[in-house]
C-alpha cells in the first residue's frame, strides 16, 4: 500500500465539504484528516503525527505544539490569529499562515449594511410593522448621512474598502492606525482621542491582540460627545461589552451594530436582546458562498506551499523565518 508523504490535518472547521481542501493538497500526495476536534488532548491525540495543520476554532497552544514534533505550518481559515500561540509556533519553528483579504468584500458590505440599517432604522421598522404599527414618527429623529463622518479603528484592507463605499455617500472618513504611516487617498488620519471625539458612526477593523483587547471601554465611551454609532465586525473582546451595555442605557452612543461579540453566543438575559437600537448578527460578516469556496482553497494552499518548500501567500509570525521546520526556499 503506498504511503502518503505528508499528512494534513484540519482540527476543526464548520463549513461541511472539505472538497477544495482535497482539490488543493491531492498534487502533493497529501492525506487529508479531518479530526473535528477542539481541546487540548484531543487536538494532541488527533495532529500528533501531522506535517501541517487547517485550524479554524480549535485553541493551539505551545503544549499542542510540543506534542507535535511533525507539525512544520498551521494555515488558519480567516483573517484572524488569537487562536494560535505564535510565540510558541515561532519557538518551534512552525510557520503560521493566514487568509488576510479573502472576504474584504463581505465584512465591509456587513459594516456599511449595518451603519445603514441604524442610520436609516430600517431594522427597527421592520419589526414596529410587523408588530402592527403602521406610524414612521415611532422612529423620529432621523439624520441625513451626507455630511457625516466615519471614524475607522484600523484601516486595513477592510476598513480601507468600507470608506471607499460609504464615502460616496458624501462621508468624511477619519482613522486611527498607529501601523499606517502614510494617509490613504480620501482619510484623515488622527490620533485615537480625536476619532472617538469626531465620528458620527465608528466602526471597528483592527485584529485582537494585547494592545486591542478592550480597547474602547467606559473611559472611551465618555470621550464622544456626538454620541456615535458603533459597529464590529472584527473581534469582540476589542469592545468592553459591559461598558458598552452601560453607554447605551446611558445615552452615551445612540445605537450599536455588532456582528462579533465578547461572548459567541450571547447569553439569554444579555440587554442588548431587548434594546431597539442594537442590531446584532451571528458572527456572519466573513460569509457568501464565494468567500467560502476561495478560504477554503488559499488556507489549503498555505499548507501545500510550505511542504514543498515555498513561502506561503501570507506568513503571520515573520520571525519563524531562518529557523523553519521546514526547508525552505528563498
Amino acid at each position: 500500500m503506498k504511503q502518503h508523504p505528508y499528512q494534513v490535518v484540519i482540527t476543526d472547521c464548520d463549513h461541511g465539504s472539505i472538497e477544495e481542501e482535497k482539490e488543493e493538497l491531492s498534487p502533493i500526495g497529501a492525506e487529508l484528516v479531518l479530526a473535528q476536534v477542539r481541546e487540548e488532548e484531543e487536538v494532541i491525540r488527533a495532529c500528533k503525527d501531522a506535517d501541517g495543520l487547517l485550524n479554524q476554532y480549535a485553541l493551539l497552544t505551545r503544549r499542542v505544539f510540543e506534542h507535535l514534533p511533525k507539525c512544520k505550518v498551521v494555515a488558519r481559515y480567516g483573517v484572524g490569529v488569537d487562536s494560535v500561540d505564535l510565540k510558541a509556533a515561532t519557538d518551534l519553528g512552525i510557520i503560521v499562515a493566514n487568509v488576510p483579504d479573502y472576504c474584504i468584500d463581505e465584512v465591509s458590505d456587513h459594516a456599511i449594511a449595518l451603519i445603514l440599517s441604524l442610520m436609516r432604522k430600517t431594522a427597527f421598522f421592520n419589526a414596529k410593522v410587523k408588530s402592527g404599527q403602521w406610524d414612521f414618527h415611532s422612529g423620529i429623529p432621523i439624520h441625513r448621512i451626507r455630511g457625516k463622518t466615519l471614524g475607522l479603528i484600523g484601516s486595513g484592507k477592510i476598513g480601507l474598502e468600507v470608506a471607499k463605499k460609504l464615502s460616496s455617500f458624501g462621508v468624511r472618513v477619519i482613522a486611527f492606525d498607529p501601523y499606517l504611516k502614510t494617509n490613504p487617498q480620501g482619510i484623515e488620519l488622527k490620533n485615537f482621542d480625536a476619532v472617538l471625539k469626531e465620528s458620527d458612526f465608528i466602526s471597528i477593523h483592527c485584529p485582537l491582540n494585547d494592545s486591542t483587547r478592550h480597547l474602547i471601554g467606559e473611559k472611551e465611551f465618555k470621550k464622544m460627545p456626538k454620541k456615535p454609532i458603533l459597529i464590529n465586525t472584527s473581534r469582540g473582546p476589542i469592545i468592553d461589552e459591559k461598558a458598552l451595555i452601560q453607554a447605551l442605557q446611558e445615552g452615551l452612543i445612540t445605537g450599536a451594530g455588532l456582528d462579533v461579540l465578547e461572548k459567541e453566543p450571547p447569553d439569554s438575559v444579555n440587554p442588548m436582546l431587548a434594546m431597539e437600537n442594537v442590531i446584532l448578527s451571528p458572527h456572519v460578516g466573513f460569509y457568501s458562498e464565494e468567500s467560502i469556496s476561495e478560504l477554503k482553497r488559499r488556507t489549503a494552499k498555505n499548507v501545500s506551499d510550505v511542504l514543498m518548500g515555498r513561502w506561503p501567500g501570507s506568513v503571520v509570525n515573520q520571525e519563524v523565518k531562518g529557523k523553519t521546520r521546514a526547508p525552505m526556499s528563498g
